[in-house]
């Protein structure tokens, strides 16, 4: 049976691991390196950069926090965050991460997510959907949450499968940062229509919200706040999972 992989997000503004509630009101948590080493150290089974404001400043991802990441941690890496082109995520790689996550280029240039499938193979490429409610409709927004677009989660969800995505991260933008759990709807919809692995993020509070997530089907659950504020250790949530029959590796 497939083990559900929890992994602890850094989400990063200028250099400092940071958080805030629906992508706003951000506030300072700590050292990216010294966080990374934390949690691999303590039984996370990947870890997940993400420069949260580097496609809206249009530059790039901090390399030398990649780099220095990727020497103190034996877990994947995956990174994300001012991705425009096949050369950052050729970048990327090379300098340590095992995946990249691309979330407004995928939308603005599709092509690249096959580009990049192909070179590097698709279990390198993880697409980043950031979904938000407008009405009845639940719809991809880019630029850190910042602008909307009018493409439905479920069906972008598919488009880049097709792609040739090897993994989706989601999420909502509803509940990120409120911790009232993952939002249950909207990780169900994209995973009733999609067979590659999907990591569910944004708004876990409470140890029965992995639980929650994971039966969603995701694979993967992605937490941020719980852990940087030691509200919950990994192992904690490990031994609440396996306690509630859920398949972990402890």
């Amino acid at each position: 049976m497939l083990k559900i992989r929890i992994i602890p997000c850094l989400d990063i503004i200028k250099n400092k691991v940071v958080k805030g509630i629906n992508f706003k009101n951000i506030r300072t948590l700590g050292d990216p390196v010294t966080l990374a080493k934390k949690y691999s150290d303590t039984g996370a089974d990947e870890l997940c950069m993400l420069d949260i404001t580097a496609s809206h400043e249009k530059r790039k991802t901090f390399l030398k926090t990649v780099e220095a990441i990727a020497k103190v941690i034996d877990i994947p890496l995956t990174v994300g965050g001012g991705i425009s082109d096949i050369k950052d995520i050729t970048t990327l790689l090379n300098a340590g991460a095992d995946k990249v996550s691309i979330n407004t280029t995928a939308v603005l240039k599709p092509n690249l997510i096959k580009v990049a499938s192909i070179k590097h193979g698709s279990q390198c490429i993880v697409v980043a959907i950031d979904g938000k409610r407008f009405g009845k409709q639940m719809l991809v927004t880019i630029k850190g949450g910042r602008e909307k677009t009018n493409k439905n989660v479920v069906s972008w969800a598919k488009i880049v499968q097709n792609l040739g995505a090897g993994e989706l991260l989601v999420t909502s933008m509803d509940t990120d940062g409120i911790q009232t759990g993952y939002d249950q709807e909207m990780l169900m919809a994209i995973n009733k229509e999609v067979s590659i692995p999907v990591i569910a993020s944004g708004g876990v509070g409470e140890l029965k919200h992995f639980k929650e997530g994971y039966q969603t089907k995701a694979t993967g659950l992605l937490a941020a706040s719980v852990f940087h504020t030691s509200k919950f250790s990994i192992q904690q949530v490990k031994k609440y999972l396996e306690k509630e029959g859920v398949p972990v590796r402890i």
